[in-house]
């Protein structure tokens, strides 16, 4: 494992950080889409019960994934997601199969976060390749990132049951490393998650933590390079984008 970065800059101060990166990864749920927003816009569910919902129902996808990652169980995130959706609207008391379907069939079709769409502008201008990496399914990647109109837009979508385990696994963030031949601290990884930055930061990558809540710091022994609250802050942590050559006069 290669050692982490230990810097803890802010978004103002640290300008380098791209200097020596040729890759960016985002996470994907509560960095690029926006599983919350989503949950509380289903039609069928006041507002009360969509915010428990959606608390409940990710939290549960996190624990069973890391659960059948340590247990060594063979499964894949949809299945994990739905047995984590059954058990959220259970103790909610929501047993409406309609409701679960679309549920089920909404994390397809995750809307983008407003600042997503510059945030990848941003990673292109400044002539890096991009890539997701996420615990969701292979199907469930491939689904959202069309439907937000950015499939085209990365170089890879990378599952993390392509390593056969979960983030925030180490195994899971190197296969970013593998698929672009690079080593970790060529790679700028940000998410929205502390646990992900975290896992990020073991495995010897740079990491930006979108803390786009203004949540309270977590895990102080794999501190983040960098802190920001909005991907239009990304711009500032990457290299300069090249100069277009002017022709001679």
């Amino acid at each position: 494992m290669s050692k982490p970065p230990t810097s803890n800059d802010t978004a103002s101060g640290a300008a380098t950080i791209g200097g020596a990166v040729r890759v960016a990864a985002f996470g994907g749920f509560g960095t690029l889409f926006d599983f919350q927003g989503a949950v509380r816009a289903c039609p069928g569910l006041a507002a009360e019960q969509a915010g428990a919902l959606a608390a409940l129902w990710q939290a549960k996808q996190f624990e069973y994934a890391w659960l059948s990652t340590l247990s060594q169980r063979s499964t894949d995130f949809w299945h994990i997601t739905g047995e984590a959706l059954d058990h959220a609207m259970g103790v909610l008391g929501l047993g409406s199969l309609l409701l679960r379907t679309r549920l089920m069939q909404m994390m397809l079709h995750l809307p983008p976060f407003a600042d997503a769409a510059a945030g990848m502008a941003a990673v292109r201008a400044a002539g890096l390749q991009a890539a997701i990496l996420s615990n969701a399914s292979s199907t469930m990647l491939i689904s959202a990132a069309k439907a937000i109109g950015m499939f085209e837009r990365f170089d890879a979508l990378l599952p993390a049951e392509e390593a056969q385990v979960f983030k925030p696994h180490p195994d899971a963030y190197q296969l970013i490393a593998r698929r672009f031949r690079e080593s970790p601290e060529h790679v700028l990884y940000v998410g929205a998650s502390a646990w992900d930055v975290a896992g990020a930061v073991r495995a010897g990558f740079r990491a930006v933590w979108l803390n786009r809540t203004g949540a309270q710091a977590e895990h102080p022994w794999a501190p983040p390079a960098a802190e920001i609250r909005a991907l239009s802050e990304l711009p500032a942590l990457l290299p300069a984008p090249a100069a277009t050559p002017t022709a001679a006069a």
